[in-house]
């Protein structure tokens, strides 16, 4: 049995992963499909499983991080993951904040605009700053150890709030329940990609997962490989667990409602809660408000920490020396980069989340090769490489991928 201290990376996975996947994406899965979609939930974590795998495994066995690994396989590899995070890592933190903002905004209450010249500053965008700040904040007094230890407060107020949700959108519904399985078709593409793009994460999130397994090795002397595996099962099951449920909030509660999803964060945020408490009662809105806030803000929190943590690091390997205040450079500039983003594309939140799971998925087989070439070959202790099966879901999962991506290409540029 894993002691609770142990745990960490693979909550921290949790927490990054159980974000717009599951809130905002698993949510209209279920509003606009029905219970048509598990299918495509179960495959893609199914099929994703051992690339995320291979970044705690290969940690805890090696004492380093996947970024010296893709080093190892060549500078070329690591060249291309730093261009792919930097094309990429702004629109997803954007993506996560805004959606964080309009809870916080429909939860907290709005601020009253403020005039800067010509300049209007929304409510939204007064919290996004503060969000941020309070993000940053956290992150430079507590840094790993106080993160690791809030995210598990955050993990398990975000299950136990979901999971009465859907206990309670169950006990009062008195329709019978479809299982039938629906494979989209035309425009409907463009959805089923941006639902498995961050279903339950993107796939560089298996980088950041190593990077926090090697602080956690500083911090616990006896996190070997085996618990290192056991903290991750956690995490990954629970982003399982969490991402049907909230399919099943959104079948319950929103499916054949009518309603049409704003593209807003604010409008969106208030639109969520208030299906919910209308359906569930007025006392359904602080589970509701609770959940959907803790499981934005952890995803914030964790992306805002791992994305400069992760170019810190790659730039270090790349120049091959230290870089002084590397992380504080990474942080602040995406913590800018973020809050521009955000004014010029604030009434966006839609389109920026559309984007952004996109990309993810399209670039999915990348990181699905390279993790797969570095677990098996000759930089990982021989103990540690896979075994039979997971080379062969490995195999399956990479062919997915590529699949999967080669039939949104066809179906985008047919329509």
């Amino acid at each position: 049995m894993i002691s609770l201290k142990k745990l960490g990376p693979g909550l921290l996975f949790a927490g990054a992963a159980i974000g717009v996947s599951h809130l905002v994406q698993s949510t209209r899965a279920g509003a606009d499909f029905g219970l048509g979609l598990l299918w495509a939930l179960l495959l893609v974590n199914l099929f994703k499983y051992p690339f995320f795998q291979f970044g705690p495994r290969y940690a805890s066995a090696t004492g380093e991080s996947l970024l010296e690994g893709y080093k190892k396989l060549g500078k070329g590899v690591l060249t291309a993951y730093f261009v792919i995070t930097f094309a990429t890592m702004f629109t997803i933190q954007t993506a996560v904040t805004i959606v964080t903002a309009g809870l916080a905004s429909t939860l907290l209450g709005d601020f009253s605009p403020i005039v800067i010249g010509n300049m209007t500053i929304s409510s939204i965008q007064i919290w996004t700053a503060i969000i941020l700040l309070i993000c940053l904040i956290t992150l430079f007094v507590g840094k790993y150890k106080l993160l690791d230890k809030l995210i598990k407060v955050i993990i398990l107020t975000l299950t136990i709030s979901t999971l009465f949700a859907v206990a309670f959108a169950l006990a009062k519904n008195n329709n019978s329940m479809s299982l039938v399985q629906k494979i989209p078709q035309g425009l409907e593409v463009a959805f089923l990609i941006a639902f498995m793009g961050w279903m339950p994460a993107p796939l560089d999130i298996s980088i950041w997962h190593s990077l926090w397994a090697v602080e956690k090795r500083k911090d616990t002397t006896d996190y070997t490989p085996k618990s290192a595996l056991l903290d991750f099962n956690i995490g990954y099951i629970g982003t399982i667990v969490l991402g049907i449920g909230f399919v099943l909030l959104g079948y319950l509660i929103m499916f054949n409602s009518g309603e049409t999803f704003s593209n807003k964060a604010g409008a969106f945020s208030n639109q969520l809660i208030q299906m919910y408490t209308n359906s569930l009662g007025n006392w359904a809105y602080v589970i509701i408000g609770v959940a959907a806030f803790t499981t934005m803000f952890s995803t914030t929190l964790t992306t805002l920490d791992a994305s400069p943590r992760a170019m810190h690091k790659t730039a270090e390997l790349l120049i091959e020396k230290p870089i002084k205040r590397g992380y504080l450079f990474w942080i602040s500039l995406l913590s800018i980069g973020t809050l521009l983003i955000f004014f010029c594309l604030a009434s966006e939140m839609g389109l920026l989340i559309k984007i952004a799971t996109i990309l993810s998925f399209l670039t999915a087989p990348f990181y699905a090769i390279i993790n797969y070439l570095l677990i098996k070959g000759r930089h990982t202790p021989k103990p540690w490489r896979p075994s039979r099966f997971m080379h062969l879901l490995s195999i399956s999962g990479i062919v997915f991928l590529i699949g999967f991506s080669i039939w949104y290409i066809v179906t985008l540029l047919n329509n």
